[in-house]
């Protein structure tokens, strides 16, 4: 498939916000792309690379280079050409990146170009997200839509699926089964304000500890585990703790669900950062387990002993899990049989006071009736966390890309210092609608005072304020700490910089340790 087919479609995608206009577009597409395009195509539509992050930046993206007249790449073409760019380390790797991407640049047409600008600095944003792909695959092969999702979800992989539909038609999709030893996508959760707004919502549910650690899946098949991340990484040799608590269980068979932690010596959960930094450790495991053991906390069972569990109810699953798991392995929770009692729905609140109290990230709400939606979020999920808010400085803003090209958009965030100066605390450029984001460009060129590269510094004068999900250390900003997760809530216009919050006070409120 042409490279060309591919730019052209993900832009027509962009234009049209009818979903069933996209779903058209996509299965037109996968109608021309062959089998072996739909591991390149897939991620390529969502905006993702296969090879993950290549080390292109705008210093290299920035060299204009002239365009080809005629499309000539093709997607396999790219997709080897920027496998050749991943390879490139050691002394002059930045010069051979900037041949190799000056030389497929002046391969592409104009269209192409943009495409592939907006494909390497991850500002292709489409809307072709796996749900639509999905749609657009059932569409092109006449499967019926509710076949693929499953499918996909017990292959956990959209390209697998894809490829054998192509290739074979709609009976391959049997071919996909829950199987030990195969990881699926986890089942997600959408996001509640508040605890009550989970139970008006689900009604009858059970209300379970949030847990700041590393989501896994684990599979054992007599003596064999297997252990894989969220993103269906194998990663059994990290965990020699998590392996061997699987072995002890009492059947020989499974796929549970659940989170690698960390707990301190007063029983809290140790900050996510040192439970990444641990569970990245990978050439002496050994001594990163005896630095910092980490505890698996099972909530769910997937498949027991050759059965299949997804389509029973999350009450019918938690009963098989109670069965295999000690109390000491599950998470905690508290279960809501009917949220218009006031006692249990006090219960429910005294719940999520408590789990905050020990130090977790809040709760999630889930529908006791409701199947397991593997690499889905499901409308039976619903997080809570305590919302965070500042009132910050805008301290400068980087030039978008892609649809946001022509817009400042990636916003630079300061506390007020006891100097009276500013303190750089994180970016953002989440949040942000077209008409704010028309409205910032305008504001922050008035208060323009410098511009270096894709970097317009202004006066320290416009406040926003700014949600975000907690602090984690960082040696990268002054105060040693940068904001999680942050987003625009919105301006305050009605607020001077002097009424900004201060350094004190962002780290007064986290004192406890960065969450």
């Amino acid at each position: 498939m042409l490279l060309a087919e591919l730019a052209r479609v993900s832009k027509d995608v962009a234009g049209t916000s009818a979903r069933s206009r996209k779903t058209a577009l996509l299965a037109g597409l996968f109608r021309d792309a062959a089998p072996e395009d739909v591991p390149v195509v897939i991620p390529y539509l969502a905006g993702r690379l296969p090879q993950g992050r290549i080390g292109i930046g705008w210093s290299v993206l920035r060299e204009p280079v002239a365009a080809a007249a005629t499309p000539t790449l093709t997607v396999r073409g790219v997709d080897t050409a920027l496998d050749a760019l991943a390879e490139v380390s050691g002394a002059g790797a930045q010069a051979e990146r900037r041949r190799l991407v000056q030389e497929l640049m002046a391969a592409a047409t104009e269209e192409e170009q943009r495409f592939l600008v907006g494909l390497l600095t991850g500002e292709v944003r489409q809307g072709a997200l796996d749900a639509l792909a999905v749609e657009g695959l059932a569409a092109a092969t006449d499967a019926p839509a509710a076949d693929v999702r499953r499918a996909v979800m017990l292959a956990g992989s959209l390209q697998d699926v894809a490829r054998a539909l192509l290739a074979e038609g709609p009976g391959a999709l049997a071919e996909f089964r829950l199987t030990v030893g195969r990881p699926v996508g986890p089942m997600l959760a959408h996001s509640a304000r508040t605890v009550g707004e989970a139970l008006d919502k689900l009604g009858a549910c059970a209300v379970e500890e949030k847990l700041d650690g590393i989501r896994v899946q684990v599979h054992r098949d007599g003596a064999d585990v297997r252990i894989y991340t969220r993103t269906l990484d194998e990663v059994t040799d990290r965990l020699p703790e998590v392996t061997a608590v699987a072995r002890d269980l009492p059947v020989g068979r499974f796929i549970l669900d659940g989170e690698v932690i960390a707990l301190d010596a007063d029983g809290r959960p140790v900050p996510f950062q040192r439970v990444a930094g641990r569970f990245g450790s990978r050439v002496d495991v050994a001594a990163a387990h005896a630095a910092l053991p980490l505890s698996p906390v099972f909530f769910d069972v997937l498949s027991l002993d050759g059965r299949d569990l997804l389509d029973l109810t999350a009450a019918e699953r938690h009963t098989e899990l109670a069965a295999l798991v000690p109390e000491q392995l599950r998470v905690r929770r508290t279960v809501v049989g009917d949220p218009a009692d006031g006692t249990e729905r006090s219960a429910a609140e005294e719940f999520w006071t408590t789990t905050l109290r020990r130090g977790h990230e809040g709760v999630v709400v889930k529908g006791l009736d409701a199947p397991y939606s593997a690499g889905r979020r499901g409308a039976s999920w619903l997080k809570v966390k305590p919302v965070h808010t500042l009132d910050l400085v805008v301290l400068a803003a980087e030039w978008g890309h892609g649809r946001r090209t022509g817009k400042l958009s990636n916003l630079h965030l300061g506390a007020r210092a006891a100097d009276g100066g500013f303190v750089m605390l994180g970016k953002t450029f989440k949040g942000l609608t077209d008409a704010t984001l028309a409205w910032q460009t305008e504001r922050l060129r008035e208060l323009a005072v410098e511009e270096s590269g894709h970097v317009v510094t202004v006066r320290p004068e416009l406040v926003v304020e700014i949600a975000y999900d907690g602090l984690q250390t960082s040696s990268r900003y002054p105060a040693g700490v940068t904001l999680r997760f942050a987003r625009v809530v919105r301006y305050r216009e009605d607020k001077t910089a002097a009424e900004a919050d201060t350094v004190e006070t962002v780290l007064a409120a986290h004192a406890d340790g960065a969450a």
